[in-house]
């Protein structure tokens, strides 16, 4: 295999994941791919032995290329969020394929992307990137071309947006502790129906890079695929306060790897959060809870 065939075929393993990128921000299929191919071509230009992680350069053009076509649209006036997505992305895939867990029209939400069309260009690229993909913000003010401090002001003004027309978080930490603690005995059980009747039917699981560079998939969503994901598993998980709500590490010998967030609302869970990455974890505050 030469050279070019060896990145051909590393730019593919990250084909869903651009798609899924490009989907979120543009909200529409066919601009998608032509996203995730401009990326590939803006590959095939460059020199790639020096990007190191190359998942992570394939993001940010992405995220360039969709910023670029978000403008054009805008100065067209083109609104084309509330469009249908098409029937050849729905249903031809087999279940469990990723295409078909990150690709449903389903699993995205029409509302999410009607209040994503009425954000700024900016704004939803630094939304989507960070708060759905987990990319640093410094990494994103060079997609947008701000500061790391005005991209955080980006993403919080879009995050403001987004959560007016979201269900309310439980506040409860005893409730939260205790749907937490149900959901890992059923997970440890290999118990899916029990799995399913926490878990909110649009729930999304979002890992971060670290966690996806050791076998996690970057994203899962729908009730089914993400009682499928954790039957069976979450064996040494320990209930921890995660920033001030109820969540969870993996600390395998007293080494701390990864945190698990979760978000609820009426008593379902409705996102699940993976992190491995050590700089985010040394800014979270966690407390460990006792059995």
């Amino acid at each position: 295999m030469d050279e070019g065939e060896r990145l051909a075929e590393r730019f593919e393993a990250n084909r869903t994941h651009l798609r899924a990128v490009a989907y979120r921000i543009l909200g529409n299929l066919n601009e998608a791919d032509d996203a995730v191919q401009e990326a590939w071509l803006r590959l095939s230009r460059t020199d790639a032995s020096g990007v190191k992680n190359l998942g992570g350069w394939l993001t940010t053009v992405v995220g360039r290329v969709c910023l670029d076509m978000l403008r054009s649209r805008d100065s067209r006036r083109e609104l084309l969020y509330d469009e249908p997505v098409p029937v050849h992305a729905r249903g031809h895939e087999e279940p469990g394929d990723p295409e078909h867990e990150v690709l449903l029209v389903d699993s995205v939400g029409l509302a999410m992307l009607v209040v994503l069309n009425t954000l700024a260009p900016a704004e939803r690229i630094a939304f989507v990137l960070h708060d759905m993909f987990m990319v640093p913000f410094d990494e994103i003010a060079a997609v947008v071309g701000r500061s790391t401090v005005a991209t955080r002001q980006l993403a919080s003004r879009a995050r403001r947006r987004v959560q007016e027309s979201a269900p309310v978080p439980d506040a409860d930490l005893a409730r939260q502790r205790e749907v937490v603690d149900a959901f890992f005995a059923a997970s440890r059980a290999g118990d899916f129906d029990a799995l399913l009747e926490l878990l909110d039917p649009d729930v999304v699981v979002r890992a971060d890079r670290a966690t996806v560079e050791v076998g996690a998939m970057g994203e899962v969503r729908g009730a089914l695929a993400v009682a499928g994901t954790f039957k069976g598993r979450a064996q040494t998980a320990q209930l921890a306060l995660v920033d001030g709500t109820v969540g969870a590490v993996w600390a395998p010998g007293g080494c701390l790897k990864v945190v698990i967030g979760f978000t609820l609302s009426a008593d379902r869970i409705t996102e699940i959060t993976l992190r491995a990455d050590p700089d985010r974890l040394r800014r979270l505050d966690l407390a460990v809870l006792a059995s």
